[in-house]
């Protein structure tokens, strides 16, 4: 089964890409790390560690500390996908945190992107 290229991207990159995201819409960076860390476990430290690692995304997805189990609540499109309906499993992990940047962007509150 071939990977998608995605796969391999270092973390580092997407992370500036979500950040600058929601810059763009006047949201902040530590949002951005707030929803990171609710996902994937990490801690700001740990977060900082794989960034400057340089971890690729799958490594930073498939060896988070503790996926929230709350991310399976996550509903919506991605790129005119239903994040729901994704077949691989790690895909499907990557696009529920770019949902989730994604309501950042469209000015939800925060209770409601962390599911509360």
């Amino acid at each position: 089964m071939a990977k998608f290229n995605i796969f391999k991207a270092s973390f580092a990159s997407i992370y500036d890409l979500y950040v600058a995201k929601a810059e763009k819409k006047s949201r902040s960076k530590a949002e951005v790390d707030e929803i990171i860390l609710w996902f994937t476990g990490h801690t700001l430290s740990s977060l900082k560690e794989q960034i400057t690692k340089g971890v690729d995304l799958e490594s930073f997805i498939s060896e988070a500390p503790s996926l929230n189990p709350n991310r399976l609540l996550i509903k919506g499109v991605v790129c005119g996908v239903r994040v729901e309906n994704i077949e691989d499993p790690l895909m499907r992990e990557i696009r529920y945190l770019d949902k989730l940047i994604d309501e950042l962007a469209k000015g939800k509150t925060m209770e409601k992107i962390l599911r509360k």
